[in-house]
Protein backbone atom coordinates (compact mmCIF):
# COMPACT_ATOMS: atom_id res chain seq x y z
CA UNK A 1 0.00 0.00 0.00
CA UNK A 2 1.18 3.38 -0.86
CA UNK A 3 2.24 5.56 2.64
CA UNK A 4 1.74 9.84 2.02
CA UNK A 5 1.67 9.29 -1.70
CA UNK A 6 -0.74 8.64 -4.17
CA UNK A 7 -0.16 5.36 -6.23
CA UNK A 8 3.00 5.94 -8.36
CA UNK A 9 1.63 3.85 -10.88
CA UNK A 10 -1.45 6.14 -11.72
CA UNK A 11 1.05 9.29 -11.14
CA UNK A 12 3.66 8.06 -14.08
CA UNK A 13 0.27 7.75 -16.09
CA UNK A 14 -0.65 11.25 -15.62
CA UNK A 15 2.81 12.45 -15.96
CA UNK A 16 3.35 10.35 -19.22
CA UNK A 17 0.24 11.11 -20.52
CA UNK A 18 0.89 15.18 -20.30
CA UNK A 19 5.01 15.03 -21.18
CA UNK A 20 4.09 17.04 -24.46
CA UNK A 21 1.85 19.86 -23.18
CA UNK A 22 4.53 20.05 -19.89
CA UNK A 23 6.94 21.05 -22.29
CA UNK A 24 5.33 23.47 -24.08
CA UNK A 25 3.62 25.03 -21.28
CA UNK A 26 7.15 25.23 -19.22
CA UNK A 27 8.81 26.84 -22.31
CA UNK A 28 5.85 29.36 -23.30
CA UNK A 29 4.79 30.90 -20.07
CA UNK A 30 6.67 32.40 -16.85
CA UNK A 31 6.98 30.35 -13.95
CA UNK A 32 5.14 32.06 -11.21
CA UNK A 33 2.57 29.19 -10.74
CA UNK A 34 3.64 25.59 -9.48
CA UNK A 35 3.31 23.38 -12.92
CA UNK A 36 0.00 22.24 -13.55
CA UNK A 37 -1.27 18.47 -13.10
CA UNK A 38 -3.64 18.71 -15.67
CA UNK A 39 -4.30 20.11 -19.45
CA UNK A 40 -8.06 20.69 -19.18
CA UNK A 41 -9.80 20.72 -22.29
CA UNK A 42 -13.74 21.17 -21.29
CA UNK A 43 -16.32 21.34 -18.37
CA UNK A 44 -19.57 20.67 -17.96
CA UNK A 45 -21.68 22.13 -14.85
CA UNK A 46 -19.40 20.59 -11.84
CA UNK A 47 -17.39 18.50 -13.73
CA UNK A 48 -14.07 18.60 -16.07
CA UNK A 49 -12.06 16.83 -18.58
CA UNK A 50 -8.70 16.14 -19.37
CA UNK A 51 -6.88 16.40 -23.07
CA UNK A 52 -7.02 12.13 -22.00
CA UNK A 53 -10.28 12.34 -21.59
CA UNK A 54 -10.68 11.47 -18.03
CA UNK A 55 -13.59 13.54 -16.14
CA UNK A 56 -12.68 15.30 -12.98
CA UNK A 57 -15.16 16.73 -10.21
CA UNK A 58 -13.86 20.32 -9.72
CA UNK A 59 -14.09 21.32 -5.90
CA UNK A 60 -11.94 24.10 -6.72
CA UNK A 61 -14.76 25.66 -8.70
CA UNK A 62 -11.78 27.96 -10.36
CA UNK A 63 -11.19 28.79 -6.83
CA UNK A 64 -14.08 30.16 -5.99
CA UNK A 65 -14.65 31.97 -9.75
CA UNK A 66 -17.44 29.33 -11.32
CA UNK A 67 -20.30 29.89 -9.65
CA UNK A 68 -22.68 28.00 -12.19
CA UNK A 69 -20.11 25.52 -13.24
CA UNK A 70 -18.76 25.10 -16.44
CA UNK A 71 -20.85 26.21 -19.72
CA UNK A 72 -23.92 27.16 -18.05
CA UNK A 73 -26.44 27.61 -20.95
CA UNK A 74 -27.55 30.90 -19.72
CA UNK A 75 -24.01 32.29 -19.62
CA UNK A 76 -23.00 30.41 -23.00
CA UNK A 77 -26.11 32.47 -24.44
CA UNK A 78 -25.59 35.72 -22.85
CA UNK A 79 -21.62 35.59 -24.27
CA UNK A 80 -23.05 34.82 -27.67
CA UNK A 81 -25.40 37.11 -28.08
CA UNK A 82 -23.85 40.12 -26.36
CA UNK A 83 -20.73 39.24 -28.32
CA UNK A 84 -22.24 39.56 -31.30
CA UNK A 85 -24.22 43.33 -30.27
CA UNK A 86 -21.17 44.68 -28.30
CA UNK A 87 -18.33 43.37 -26.45
CA UNK A 88 -16.40 46.42 -25.25
CA UNK A 89 -16.05 50.65 -25.71
CA UNK A 90 -14.17 53.15 -23.47
CA UNK A 91 -15.87 54.48 -20.06
CA UNK A 92 -15.83 57.70 -22.39
CA UNK A 93 -18.70 55.74 -23.35
CA UNK A 94 -21.75 54.20 -20.87
CA UNK A 95 -23.68 50.72 -21.69
CA UNK A 96 -27.15 49.82 -21.37
CA UNK A 97 -25.04 46.19 -19.78
CA UNK A 98 -22.85 48.15 -16.60
CA UNK A 99 -25.49 50.79 -16.21
CA UNK A 100 -28.02 47.38 -15.44
CA UNK A 101 -25.32 45.78 -13.35
CA UNK A 102 -24.61 48.62 -11.23
CA UNK A 103 -28.37 49.09 -10.33
CA UNK A 104 -28.56 45.17 -9.54
CA UNK A 105 -25.40 45.27 -7.27
CA UNK A 106 -26.73 48.42 -5.33
CA UNK A 107 -29.87 46.63 -4.60
CA UNK A 108 -28.59 43.54 -3.68
CA UNK A 109 -26.33 44.97 -1.48
CA UNK A 110 -28.95 46.89 0.15
CA UNK A 111 -27.71 50.38 -0.77
CA UNK A 112 -29.69 53.66 -1.29
CA UNK A 113 -29.63 56.80 -3.62
CA UNK A 114 -25.48 57.69 -2.45
CA UNK A 115 -24.49 53.95 -3.38
CA UNK A 116 -22.37 54.04 -6.10
CA UNK A 117 -20.17 50.94 -8.15
CA UNK A 118 -16.95 51.22 -10.02
CA UNK A 119 -16.06 47.87 -12.22
CA UNK A 120 -12.34 46.71 -12.70
CA UNK A 121 -11.11 43.71 -14.21
CA UNK A 122 -10.48 41.52 -10.72
CA UNK A 123 -10.52 40.95 -6.79
CA UNK A 124 -6.64 42.67 -7.09
CA UNK A 125 -7.95 45.80 -8.89
CA UNK A 126 -10.99 46.31 -7.12
CA UNK A 127 -8.85 45.97 -3.60
CA UNK A 128 -6.67 48.69 -5.54
CA UNK A 129 -9.35 51.19 -6.12
CA UNK A 130 -10.25 50.49 -2.54
CA UNK A 131 -6.66 50.96 -1.09
CA UNK A 132 -6.81 54.57 -2.85
CA UNK A 133 -10.50 55.22 -1.20
CA UNK A 134 -8.91 54.49 1.88
CA UNK A 135 -6.40 56.83 1.14
CA UNK A 136 -8.33 59.87 0.68
CA UNK A 137 -10.08 59.66 3.66
CA UNK A 138 -7.26 61.68 5.05
CA UNK A 139 -9.61 63.60 6.98
CA UNK A 140 -9.52 67.38 6.19
CA UNK A 141 -6.32 68.03 8.34
CA UNK A 142 -4.39 65.06 6.68
CA UNK A 143 -4.25 63.01 9.92
CA UNK A 144 -5.80 60.23 8.91
CA UNK A 145 -2.61 58.25 7.49
CA UNK A 146 -3.27 54.31 8.53
CA UNK A 147 -4.71 51.49 7.05
CA UNK A 148 -5.54 48.59 9.01
CA UNK A 149 -5.68 44.75 7.83
CA UNK A 150 -5.47 41.56 9.53
CA UNK A 151 -3.36 38.58 10.14
CA UNK A 152 -3.67 36.07 7.54
CA UNK A 153 -5.15 38.59 5.10
CA UNK A 154 -4.80 38.24 1.28
CA UNK A 155 -6.31 40.92 -0.97
CA UNK A 156 -4.37 40.64 -3.78
CA UNK A 157 -0.70 41.07 -6.05
CA UNK A 158 -0.52 44.68 -7.19
CA UNK A 159 1.05 46.68 -5.17
CA UNK A 160 -1.59 48.46 -3.20
CA UNK A 161 -3.58 45.14 -2.34
CA UNK A 162 0.28 43.81 -1.54
CA UNK A 163 0.98 46.36 0.90
CA UNK A 164 -2.67 44.74 2.82
CA UNK A 165 -1.78 41.05 2.59
CA UNK A 166 -0.65 39.65 5.81
CA UNK A 167 1.91 37.61 3.97
CA UNK A 168 5.61 38.91 4.50
CA UNK A 169 7.07 36.13 2.13
CA UNK A 170 4.94 37.50 -0.79
CA UNK A 171 5.24 41.25 0.08
CA UNK A 172 9.79 41.07 0.66
CA UNK A 173 10.33 40.54 -2.62
CA UNK A 174 9.08 43.68 -3.96
CA UNK A 175 9.58 46.19 -0.74
CA UNK A 176 9.77 48.95 -0.18
CA UNK A 177 5.60 48.37 0.10
CA UNK A 178 3.11 51.51 0.23
CA UNK A 179 3.30 52.76 3.28
CA UNK A 180 0.91 53.03 6.32
CA UNK A 181 -0.52 49.71 6.68
CA UNK A 182 -0.36 47.82 10.19
CA UNK A 183 -1.69 44.23 10.29
CA UNK A 184 -3.59 43.14 13.67
CA UNK A 185 -4.90 39.82 14.85
CA UNK A 186 -8.59 39.53 14.12
CA UNK A 187 -9.84 39.97 18.11
CA UNK A 188 -11.97 42.49 19.56
CA UNK A 189 -9.54 43.24 22.43
CA UNK A 190 -6.38 44.19 19.07
CA UNK A 191 -8.73 46.18 17.21
CA UNK A 192 -9.76 48.21 20.25
CA UNK A 193 -5.74 48.69 20.56
CA UNK A 194 -5.22 50.02 16.93
CA UNK A 195 -7.68 51.83 16.19
CA UNK A 196 -8.06 55.63 16.65
CA UNK A 197 -8.41 59.39 14.94
CA UNK A 198 -4.73 58.17 12.58
CA UNK A 199 -6.61 55.45 10.56
CA UNK A 200 -8.23 56.31 7.00
CA UNK A 201 -9.41 52.47 7.24
CA UNK A 202 -9.87 48.84 8.60
CA UNK A 203 -9.80 46.35 5.50
CA UNK A 204 -11.18 42.75 6.50
CA UNK A 205 -12.61 39.74 4.75
CA UNK A 206 -15.88 37.64 6.47
CA UNK A 207 -14.01 34.28 5.97
CA UNK A 208 -10.41 34.54 5.04
CA UNK A 209 -9.87 32.17 1.90
CA UNK A 210 -6.14 32.15 1.11
CA UNK A 211 -5.11 32.21 5.00
CA UNK A 212 -6.59 28.78 5.38
CA UNK A 213 -10.82 29.80 5.47
CA UNK A 214 -10.73 31.28 8.66
CA UNK A 215 -14.35 32.90 9.39
CA UNK A 216 -13.89 36.06 11.71
CA UNK A 217 -14.96 35.69 14.90
CA UNK A 218 -18.54 36.03 15.87
CA UNK A 219 -19.25 39.91 17.04
CA UNK A 220 -15.97 41.21 15.32
CA UNK A 221 -17.65 43.07 12.39
CA UNK A 222 -20.32 44.54 14.31
CA UNK A 223 -17.13 45.98 16.77
CA UNK A 224 -15.58 47.03 13.35
CA UNK A 225 -18.45 48.82 12.09
CA UNK A 226 -18.94 50.20 15.61
CA UNK A 227 -15.07 51.79 16.12
CA UNK A 228 -14.58 52.77 12.90
CA UNK A 229 -17.39 54.95 12.73
CA UNK A 230 -16.78 56.19 15.54
CA UNK A 231 -13.30 57.67 14.33
CA UNK A 232 -14.17 58.19 10.88
CA UNK A 233 -12.58 56.14 9.51
CA UNK A 234 -13.66 53.48 6.66
CA UNK A 235 -14.60 50.20 7.43
CA UNK A 236 -13.77 47.96 3.58
CA UNK A 237 -15.13 44.49 3.17
CA UNK A 238 -13.38 42.49 0.73
CA UNK A 239 -15.58 40.03 -0.36
CA UNK A 240 -13.83 38.99 -3.77
CA UNK A 241 -13.88 35.47 -2.72
CA UNK A 242 -17.23 35.55 0.06
CA UNK A 243 -19.35 37.46 -2.06
CA UNK A 244 -21.92 36.44 -5.10
CA UNK A 245 -23.49 33.80 -2.57
CA UNK A 246 -20.53 31.58 -2.08
CA UNK A 247 -21.83 31.87 1.98
CA UNK A 248 -25.10 31.04 1.73
CA UNK A 249 -26.02 34.94 1.60
CA UNK A 250 -25.32 37.28 -1.20
CA UNK A 251 -22.84 38.87 0.88
CA UNK A 252 -20.50 38.01 4.10
CA UNK A 253 -20.96 40.97 5.96
CA UNK A 254 -24.79 40.96 5.38
CA UNK A 255 -25.17 37.81 7.75
CA UNK A 256 -23.59 40.66 10.62
CA UNK A 257 -26.27 43.31 10.18
CA UNK A 258 -24.05 45.95 8.98
CA UNK A 259 -23.52 48.57 6.34
CA UNK A 260 -19.60 48.70 5.75
CA UNK A 261 -18.33 51.86 3.77
CA UNK A 262 -16.83 49.99 0.78
CA UNK A 263 -17.18 46.24 -0.50
CA UNK A 264 -15.18 44.91 -3.28
CA UNK A 265 -15.99 41.96 -5.44
CA UNK A 266 -14.67 39.61 -8.25
CA UNK A 267 -14.35 35.91 -8.35
CA UNK A 268 -17.80 34.58 -8.74
CA UNK A 269 -19.37 37.86 -10.26
CA UNK A 270 -18.96 36.84 -13.93
CA UNK A 271 -18.98 32.82 -13.54
CA UNK A 272 -15.29 33.01 -15.46
CA UNK A 273 -15.65 36.23 -17.55
CA UNK A 274 -13.06 38.48 -15.78
CA UNK A 275 -14.70 41.40 -13.86
CA UNK A 276 -14.01 43.27 -10.58
CA UNK A 277 -16.21 45.69 -8.54
CA UNK A 278 -16.17 48.10 -5.43
CA UNK A 279 -19.03 49.58 -3.88
CA UNK A 280 -19.36 52.40 -1.82
CA UNK A 281 -21.77 53.61 0.48
CA UNK A 282 -22.95 56.91 2.14
CA UNK A 283 -19.75 59.60 2.45
CA UNK A 284 -17.34 56.94 1.02
CA UNK A 285 -19.21 57.46 -2.32
CA UNK A 286 -17.52 61.02 -2.67
CA UNK A 287 -14.17 60.39 -1.79
CA UNK A 288 -12.80 59.53 -5.25
CA UNK A 289 -13.53 62.24 -7.55
CA UNK A 290 -13.25 62.89 -11.33
CA UNK A 291 -9.63 61.39 -12.50
CA UNK A 292 -8.85 59.77 -9.50
CA UNK A 293 -8.99 56.51 -10.79
CA UNK A 294 -9.98 54.23 -14.10
CA UNK A 295 -10.06 51.36 -16.17
CA UNK A 296 -9.87 50.76 -19.84
CA UNK A 297 -11.66 47.58 -19.89
CA UNK A 298 -13.43 47.69 -16.36
CA UNK A 299 -17.31 48.09 -16.59
CA UNK A 300 -17.39 46.18 -20.38
CA UNK A 301 -20.60 45.34 -21.63
CA UNK A 302 -19.87 41.73 -22.24
CA UNK A 303 -18.69 41.27 -18.69
CA UNK A 304 -21.45 42.92 -17.21
CA UNK A 305 -23.71 41.34 -19.36
CA UNK A 306 -22.74 38.26 -18.38
CA UNK A 307 -22.72 39.22 -14.78
CA UNK A 308 -26.57 40.34 -14.58
CA UNK A 309 -26.77 36.77 -16.12
CA UNK A 310 -25.05 34.85 -13.14
CA UNK A 311 -26.88 37.04 -10.62
CA UNK A 312 -30.67 35.94 -12.22
CA UNK A 313 -29.44 32.44 -12.26
CA UNK A 314 -28.64 32.29 -8.48
CA UNK A 315 -32.20 33.60 -7.94
CA UNK A 316 -33.91 31.74 -10.13
CA UNK A 317 -32.36 28.37 -9.26
CA UNK A 318 -32.62 29.02 -5.62
CA UNK A 319 -28.85 28.64 -5.50
CA UNK A 320 -28.57 30.46 -2.14
CA UNK A 321 -30.47 27.88 -0.86
CA UNK A 322 -28.90 25.15 -2.32
CA UNK A 323 -25.18 26.80 -0.83
CA UNK A 324 -26.95 26.39 2.60
CA UNK A 325 -28.17 22.68 2.23
CA UNK A 326 -25.08 21.67 0.34
CA UNK A 327 -23.04 23.22 3.07
CA UNK A 328 -24.85 21.42 5.89
CA UNK A 329 -24.86 17.93 4.15
CA UNK A 330 -21.14 18.21 3.77
CA UNK A 331 -20.50 19.02 7.30
CA UNK A 332 -22.35 16.26 7.95
CA UNK A 333 -20.57 13.55 5.64
CA UNK A 334 -16.90 14.50 5.33
CA UNK A 335 -15.78 13.13 8.93
CA UNK A 336 -17.06 9.27 7.93
CA UNK A 337 -15.00 10.24 4.27
CA UNK A 338 -12.04 11.28 5.98
CA UNK A 339 -12.31 8.70 8.96
CA UNK A 340 -9.00 9.11 10.88
CA UNK A 341 -7.66 11.98 8.95
CA UNK A 342 -10.46 14.00 9.74
CA UNK A 343 -10.03 17.11 12.30
CA UNK A 344 -12.58 19.63 11.96
CA UNK A 345 -14.62 22.13 9.39
CA UNK A 346 -14.67 25.58 9.37
CA UNK A 347 -15.81 28.27 6.78
CA UNK A 348 -19.63 29.28 5.76
CA UNK A 349 -21.74 28.22 2.71
CA UNK A 350 -19.56 26.53 0.40
CA UNK A 351 -16.35 27.89 1.37
CA UNK A 352 -15.48 25.27 3.95
CA UNK A 353 -11.86 24.88 5.03
CA UNK A 354 -11.56 20.91 5.70
CA UNK A 355 -8.43 20.23 9.15
CA UNK A 356 -6.89 17.51 8.57
CA UNK A 357 -5.08 15.42 11.96
CA UNK A 358 -1.49 14.96 9.75
CA UNK A 359 -0.23 17.47 7.24
CA UNK A 360 -1.04 15.54 3.79
CA UNK A 361 -2.97 17.82 2.42
CA UNK A 362 -0.52 17.81 -0.81
CA UNK A 363 -0.38 13.88 -0.78
CA UNK A 364 -4.27 13.92 -0.56
CA UNK A 365 -4.99 16.32 -3.62
CA UNK A 366 -2.48 14.18 -5.49
CA UNK A 367 -4.04 11.13 -4.64
CA UNK A 368 -7.62 12.71 -5.29
CA UNK A 369 -6.67 13.25 -9.03
CA UNK A 370 -6.36 9.89 -9.41
CA UNK A 371 -9.71 9.31 -8.45
CA UNK A 372 -10.93 12.08 -10.53
CA UNK A 373 -11.43 14.87 -8.07
CA UNK A 374 -9.72 18.49 -8.05
CA UNK A 375 -8.87 19.49 -4.94
CA UNK A 376 -7.04 22.26 -3.28
CA UNK A 377 -5.14 22.38 -0.54
CA UNK A 378 -4.17 26.14 1.53
CA UNK A 379 -1.71 24.38 4.32
CA UNK A 380 -0.12 21.29 4.56
CA UNK A 381 -2.98 20.48 7.18
CA UNK A 382 -6.12 22.27 5.22
CA UNK A 383 -8.56 21.27 2.13
CA UNK A 384 -10.57 24.38 0.77
CA UNK A 385 -13.92 23.34 -0.66
CA UNK A 386 -15.28 25.92 -3.05
CA UNK A 387 -17.24 23.62 -5.63
CA UNK A 388 -19.63 25.64 -7.91
CA UNK A 389 -22.83 27.04 -6.82
CA UNK A 390 -24.51 24.39 -8.87
CA UNK A 391 -23.21 21.91 -6.80
CA UNK A 392 -25.98 18.91 -6.08
CA UNK A 393 -26.70 15.94 -4.64
CA UNK A 394 -25.09 13.67 -7.20
CA UNK A 395 -22.02 15.68 -7.23
CA UNK A 396 -22.01 15.35 -3.22
CA UNK A 397 -22.42 11.54 -3.87
CA UNK A 398 -20.11 11.24 -6.29
CA UNK A 399 -18.02 13.55 -3.97
CA UNK A 400 -17.77 11.48 -0.69
CA UNK A 401 -16.96 8.60 -2.92
CA UNK A 402 -14.23 10.01 -4.27
CA UNK A 403 -12.40 11.33 -1.20
CA UNK A 404 -12.87 8.25 0.92
CA UNK A 405 -11.01 6.24 -1.93
CA UNK A 406 -8.28 8.69 -2.09
CA UNK A 407 -7.63 8.95 1.92
CA UNK A 408 -7.19 5.03 1.39
CA UNK A 409 -4.40 5.79 -0.93
CA UNK A 410 -3.26 7.75 2.40
CA UNK A 411 -3.40 4.22 4.34
CA UNK A 412 -0.48 3.35 5.79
Amino acid sequence: MPTGNASSTGKNKLETAGQGWRSRYAASLLPVFAPPPLLITRGQGCYVWDDSGNRYLDMQGGIAVNALGHAHPAIVAAIADQAATLIHDSNLLATEPQIALAEKLIQMTGGDEDTRVFFANSGTEANEAAFKLARKNSGDEGKRTRILALTHSFHGRTMGALAMTAKAALRTPFDPMPAGVDFIEPTPAALHAAIDDTVAALIVEPVQGEGGVLPLPDGFLALARELTAEHGALLIVDEVQTGMGRTGDWFGYQSAGIVPDAITLAKGLAGGVPIGAMVTFGRASTLLARGDHGSTFGGNALATRVAATVVDVIEQEGLLQNVREQSAALTRELPAALADLFGGIRGRGLMLGVALSRPVASELVAAGLLHGLILNATDPSTLRLVPPLVFGDAERSDFIAALSAARSELIE
